[in-house]
């Protein structure tokens, strides 16, 4: 058994969790913070028999795709000043980052 730990962009999570259900793959939802854009992202964590991993990376690979964004960095709070970018950059968002998990014992109640 394995655990697929997907971190998908606010962006693609409707698509991921519509291509989800329509491939019949359960999944659980977690609202998640992070990067350097401190951007809301979603986190899919979905258990699947090994032989289902495949399946599931090319729907998450399908649903979720990567993009640049022009962004104006956030300003930095207290001595991390000499690595603020005071001006715009272009940054890659989207896609995902995926993890695949052995599951040691899985119980369902």
């Amino acid at each position: 058994m394995k655990m697929v730990m997907a971190v998908v962009q606010d962006k693609d999570s409707p698509r991921l969790a519509q291509n989800l259900v329509k491939a019949g793959i359960r999944a659980t939802k977690l609202a998640s913070t992070g990067g350097f854009l401190h951007a809301g992202n979603t986190t899919f964590m979905i258990g699947v028999k090994d032989e289902e991993v495949d399946r599931v990376m090319e729907v998450i690979q399908s649903s979720c795709k990567s993009r640049e964004q022009v962004v104006t960095p956030m300003s930095p709070m207290g001595n991390q000043l000499e690595s603020y970018v005071p001006y715009p950059v272009t940054v890659q968002v989207g896609g995902a980052t995926v993890f695949v998990l052995d599951v040691e014992q899985f119980q369902q109640y």
